[in-house]
């Protein structure tokens, strides 16, 4: 009986053994989840035996267990690498067929698909030409390369500060290149349709007594007048700006769709883009105080074409793409996946693990949902693996084989005895 007990003892301390050594084997492999060898005795009894006199034949494998604990997060600069904070895991397809992981490890292929070193491709929302995430079933990440569209200015937000004590300019009409014609100026970038940038021009003139809280304003893009003139015809203001005693706007009234201090103005163009262009300048912070001429907002909502220039991952998983326009934009979102019972997935290898029916089905949603945990930008989570923890399982493994051996050795004694009997 002995002889079996004690190889079924060999058996396990060396599976027990093999699975130290593919955890150590694995203790840098980023994303790894170690393992443990879980055992249970064998037993076996004939029908109405005393079982208080019954001896078990030995022990079995019941069950390699891994450990799903969070690895160490390491830093790694680069911007497509990603870590999972907290549970769940990166859900990839490779041609439909759907694997897990918690290894981070992303590049863009030649498609601009997010994909790690086996081609797997990383899955999760799309988002629209606008930015907006659509959180529907989870396709492949494309990130697209194309230059971001340029939008035109509609609208311009101005807040200057106009001197109560000034004097109205000497010399009449207004005239641009002449600035005894007019008391302060200021410049600001505009963009057509074609993102192509143009000099808008603000020139403010205090009107001559009684009006003298009103304030005539001129516009020239490029140095043309606006609204265009035919000389010797004089410019025309775009609008006047009113104060009251205490020094806040009341001109131009808010007249529907205009609020409070709007101005709407068209440009001529010709140059291709779309034209006229029509732009709403608002002057609603704009202040008239006994302090010098100062511009405290100045402000559009046009910019030009630009082109990809790095990504940001957020923590719950949007990528962003920045331009060398200076703008930003929504180029998808990260799903990540988690199972009722982890223990129960079916590992194929290559850090990836497959559905099975005893983990349950995939749950999936957005980083930092539910019980997901976030998405840390530019890292990796590394193995679980306690080095110091498997050397001392180590031991402990090597020690029971040999006892398991002695054991064998030991029965071997005893038989040889019972054969020398004469």
């Amino acid at each position: 009986m002995a002889f079996q007990q004690g190889l079924s003892g060999l058996d396990a301390s060396a599976s027990q053994l093999n699975t130290i050594g593919n955890n150590i084997a694995n203790a840098s492999t980023v994303g790894f989840k170690s393992s443990n060898t879980q055992f249970s005795d064998i037993f076996a009894s004939a029908f109405n035996s005393s079982s208080s006199t019954a001896i078990g034949i030995g022990t079995q494998v019941s069950r390699v267990s891994q450990s799903f604990t969070q690895g160490n997060i390491q830093s790694t600069g680069n911007p497509l690498d990603m870590a999972i904070n907290g549970q769940g895991f990166f859900r990839m397809n490779n041609n439909g067929n759907i694997s897990f992981t918690r290894n981070g490890q992303f590049q863009l292929d030649k498609n601009g698909y997010l994909v790690d070193s086996n081609g797997n491709q990383l899955t999760g929302y799309p988002a629209t030409s606008t930015g907006t995430i659509i959180a529907a079933t989870p396709t492949p990440i494309q990130i697209p390369t194309a230059n971001l569209a340029p939008t035109p200015t509609n609208q311009g937000t101005i807040g200057v500060n106009l001197d109560s004590s000034s004097t109205v300019p000497t010399t009449t009409p207004f005239n641009p290149n002449d600035p005894t014609t007019f008391n302060n100026s200021t410049s600001m970038t505009v963009y057509d349709s074609l993102g192509n940038s143009h000099i808008a021009t603000l020139y403010f003139a205090l009107n001559p007594p009684p009006a003298t809280a009103s304030w005539n304003t001129y516009l020239t893009v490029d140095g043309t007048s606006v609204p265009a003139v035919v000389p010797p015809a004089a410019p025309t203001p775009i609008g006047t700006l009113g104060f009251n005693s205490s020094g806040t706007l009341t001109s131009p009234a808010a007249a529907p769709p205009l609020q409070l201090g709007q101005i709407a103005v068209s440009l001529p163009l010709t140059n291709g883009a779309t034209t006229p262009q029509s732009i709403t300048l608002g002057f609603a912070t704009s202040t008239q105080y006994g302090s010098p001429f100062g511009v405290n907002q100045l402000s559009q909502n046009g910019y030009a074409s630009g082109q990809l220039s790095g990504f940001t991952t957020s923590p719950t998983g949007i990528i962003q793409g920045n331009y060398s326009n200076g703008q930003s934009k929504n180029l998808g979102q990260v799903a990540l996946a988690n199972f009722a019972d982890p223990q129960g997935l079916q590992s194929l290898g290559n850090n990836q693990w497959q559905e099975s029916f005893n983990s349950g089905a995939a749950l999936v949603g957005a980083p930092g949902s539910g019980n997901l945990g976030a998405i840390q930008s530019g890292a990796v989570e590394g193995s679980n693996v306690n080095l110091t923890s498997e050397l001392v399982d180590m031991i402990t493994a090597q020690r029971n084989y040999q006892a398991n051996a002695q054991t064998i050795k030991t029965e071997d004694q005893l038989t040889q005895t019972l054969v020398n009997l004469r």
